[in-house]
């Protein structure tokens, strides 16, 4: 098959009044799911024959969002899910980026939405999803569309301050959930509970694995993560037997240590990537769940989801660090010395990524796409772009990846990659801020903001950087300082700033 909309619809002749997805209020059957699907494609599809174009998919984590998505891929198009609840300021910057053909859009968000960008064309989703379905464009569509067509984007953080655009084909989609449903044992048995936003790389896995297999995806209520009882009655009443979350989501129920009143009496498979998953919190989900599989998965937006894993075989301390294990199968990863060698086992070196789970690039970005996604160094012979993901690791003695840190000043918080140079862009551009750098304190868990700016308070800063910012990009603190340190290339310091974390946390939120 060369789309992945075939197997949405082998799944559904199979299984065609199966739920597919359901939320807190709705569930759709797999018949219905492309039914309301091919109703928004009809209605987004463009009578002059355009293709391959982006469309933004700004609406609540839901049924209808994904209807929406899939609504997009029938019109011949891309999608972009757009986070709700972004501040306006990055929306932006990702429209310049992106220039949408259109924004698809809940009736109730038209007019506000409209006030950000009234030069693209909108699209409600109610309007699409009661649109008649014209059979005949669609199939001449289908007829056009070859394995390697976008079908999605996701923006991630940017090195400079602009978001970047990881742009995936079908091909890619179709390559990777044929791994991960062999791997995990993905079936029309399988019930997942979905934690992760639409927006993020890790949605891809569940969602295109539920629809492979013709299993049945549940999407968790978010407030559900404030009230872990209450998550594990929602895993119980979904019978969810398949969870894939951040780690942070699954040190919430073992640091209330949840499981000692309520047991999610269905859970066969937990698999969690985005960040290093912390083993005593991981120790105590496999002392409740002894029978169940854990699995430990690695990688960047750029290799679909997923490039290395680690299926938990043996025993760690609290204090060890979980390996990131071996390639996936169908795709090769290797690592590469600063000098330009490949490493012996043992040696740290720089993560590559090679296959069909390797992206296009990013949209718009040749630049940036140049830079990450490069010839093969260990071969010369004829052109293979592979993906540098600028993740450093090594071998251990039994032959198992493991992750060391990031090469640039990218970090993972939170289950999300962020540049931390975009943060600082973002406090740059307040008036008031005369110098920034943004460090990481992996001990804590929080991003620092140094900052030098005597008229501005650190609270006063906050609250600016969070209509620029993400949530899970703000600061866990702002710290002012009456004078950034400097090396001698008279470049900020950061060398400084990481050696000294201990000392910037023990400094009050604003110096004078």
């Amino acid at each position: 098959m060369k789309n992945i909309l075939q197997y949405l619809e082998k799944s559904a002749a199979l299984h065609p009044e199966k739920v597919l997805f359901a939320d807190a209020d709705t569930a759709v059957c797999y018949e219905s799911f492309i039914r309301k699907a091919m109703a928004v494609g009809t209605a987004i599809a463009s009578p002059r024959g355009e293709r391959n174009r982006p469309i933004a998919v700004m609406m609540p984590r839901s049924v209808e969002n994904l209807i929406a998505m899939m609504g997009v891929v029938y019109s011949g198009n891309f999608y972009v899910v757009i986070d709700s609840e972004m501040p306006r300021a990055r929306v932006e910057k990702i429209f310049q980026t992106l220039c949408p053909a259109a924004v698809l859009l809940p009736e109730a968000w038209k007019e506000e939405r409209q006030q950000w960008a009234p030069e693209i064309p909108f699209f409600t989703y109610e309007a699409c999803a009661g649109t008649h379905i014209d059979s005949a464009l669609l199939e001449n569509i289908r007829r056009t569309m070859v394995d390697t067509d976008p079908l999605y984007a996701l923006f991630t953080s940017g090195s400079t301050g602009t978001p970047k655009g990881a742009v995936l084909s079908h091909r890619n989609v179709i390559a990777y959930s044929k791994w991960f449903t062999e791997a995990f044992g993905i079936s029309e048995k399988t019930v997942f509970a979905n934690q992760t936003p639409f927006y993020f790389s890790m949605s891809v896995s569940d969602i295109y694995a539920t629809l492979r297999a013709g299993a049945t995806l549940h999407i968790i209520p978010k407030s559900l993560f404030s009230f872990p009882v209450k998550l594990i009655e929602f895993l119980n009443a979904r019978r969810v037997n398949t969870i894939y979350w951040v780690p942070s989501a699954l040190c919430i129920v073992a640091n209330w240590k949840v499981l000692d009143y309520a047991m999610p009496d269905f859970l066969e498979k937990v698999l969690f990537a985005g960040e290093v998953m912390p083993v005593r919190q991981l120790n105590y989900w496999i002392e409740k769940l002894p029978d169940a599989m854990f699995a430990n998965l690695f990688g960047p937006t750029e290799t679909t989801d997923i490039c290395t894993y680690y299926i938990v075989n043996r025993k760690f301390a609290d204090t060890d660090t979980l390996p990131i294990g071996g390639a996936c199968d169908n795709c090769n990863v290797f690592i590469i010395r600063q000098d330009g060698k490949e490493a012996l086992p043992g040696e740290e070196g720089e993560l590559y990524v090679r296959g069909p789970f390797v992206g296009m690039g990013y949209y718009n970005d040749p630049e940036k796409t140049a830079a990450a996604f490069v010839q093969n160094p260990l071969q010369s012979a004829y052109p293979e772009l592979i993906y540098k993901t600028g993740d450093l690791v090594r071998e251990n003695e039994r032959g198992e990846l493991m992750y060391i840190s990031r090469r640039d000043f990218q970090i993972k918080h939170m289950g999300y990659r962020i540049e931390l140079s975009e943060i600082e862009a973002a406090a740059g551009a307040i008036p008031q801020i005369t110098a920034c750098a943004a460090v990481y304190d992996r001990e804590h868990e929080r991003i620092l903001l140094v900052y030098q700016g005597s008229r501005l308070e650190a609270g006063d800063l906050y609250q600016a950087l969070a209509k620029r910012l993400p949530a899970y990009m703000l600061p866990g603190k702002c710290i002012r300082v009456k004078a950034m340190p400097y090396n001698q290339n008279g470049k900020i310091d950061r060398t400084w700033l990481r050696d000294n974390l201990s000392v910037l946390g023990r400094i009050p939120a604003a110096v004078s």
